[in-house]
């Protein structure tokens, strides 16, 4: 019995091609369109992430610095209201000490304290080059001058020589300086860590001001 072998009866001779394993390399795989993905697609999404990953709660060198300083303007500027305390106290004299030469500097004419103020407010919070961290920072610093007025004011209008009048405006006053004094200490060792700090009072009218 003849067997039938269908590869024999095909009038056309068959050719069988050796099977090809395609596997890409990686760089023809990062040629082709499906592996891309578009990164600059959505630009607005982009620079949210930008903002995130920055915040306003960091800020480079320059700018910890310059927020740091800020906050020695309301200090010296109110350095007349810690005399009770400086004299009863060492420490906080020994503390001072070396900013008595800047002091006397910015004593020394009448009108430093309100050309600092127009320096820092137009210069600094309304200039948008500055970042918000600085002009927030420099804002608060602000501020906290601008209340000094109302410990003036009654200083101008109650000045009592001797008894319990006296003792009340003493403790005033001190109150006043170390509030300035804690306010100094904190704000602007936050600043040089490159933290951002919030003081009470004044934080909230900074954050009104600075867009």
């Amino acid at each position: 019995m003849l067997l039938f072998n269908p590869i024999t009866s095909l009038a056309v001779p068959l050719t069988l091609s050796p099977k090809i394993h395609y596997s890409p390399s990686l760089s023809s795989l990062k040629n082709h369109p499906s592996f891309h993905t578009n990164k600059n697609h959505n630009p607005t999404r982009r620079k949210l992430l930008i903002v995130q990953a920055k915040g306003e709660d960091s800020a480079d060198g320059p700018d910890r610095l310059i927020s740091a300083i800020c906050y020695f303007y309301p200090f010296f500027d109110g350095i007349q209201y810690g005399k009770y305390v400086i004299t009863q106290f060492t420490p906080i004299q020994v503390l001072i000490q070396p900013l008595f030469p800047a002091i006397k500097v910015f004593k020394s004419f009448p009108l430093n304290g309100f050309l600092v103020f127009l320096t820092l407010y137009f210069v600094v919070v309304r200039n948008p080059n500055f970042s918000r961290y600085v002009r927030f920072n420099t804002m608060q610093a602000i501020v906290i001058d601008v209340l000094l007025i109302f410990p003036d004011l009654l200083e101008r209008s109650f000045n009592p020589k001797e008894g319990l009048g006296l003792d009340l405006v003493m403790s005033f006053d001190s109150t006043v300086f170390l509030y300035l004094l804690v306010s100094l200490i904190y704000a602007s060792s936050s600043c040089l860590f490159g933290q951002l700090p919030r003081l009470p009072i004044v934080a909230e009218a900074a954050d009104r001001q600075v867009l």
